[in-house]
């Protein structure tokens, strides 16, 4: 049977891997390597149908695919004022 300091140890272990998750979910650098990789997996697909100018116009559908989840938590919180309100 688990004592009540192993199982608060275990909670705390677990909050503590939940921050560092969500710090990371939250991070520039996660967003920056989204968008790196999203501007090569695009400018590939380009080059591979012969698109004009790949690594030009890959930036196009990048920089709205990074506009639409940055703007994720605002239009999430805005959500959950609407849905608080009930």
């Amino acid at each position: 049977m688990e004592t009540i300091e192993q199982r608060v140890q275990r909670i705390e272990s677990r909050n503590e891997k939940v921050g560092f998750d969500k710090a990371w979910e939250t991070s520039w650098t996660r967003k920056g390597l989204v968008a790196l990789f999203t501007y090569v997996a695009i400018g590939g697909y380009m080059w591979a149908i012969d698109i004009e100018r790949p690594l030009l116009n890959a930036i196009v559908p990048t920089t709205g695919f990074m506009l639409s989840t940055l703007t994720m938590p605002f239009f999430k919180r805005m959500w959950l004022r609407y849905v608080q309100k009930d």
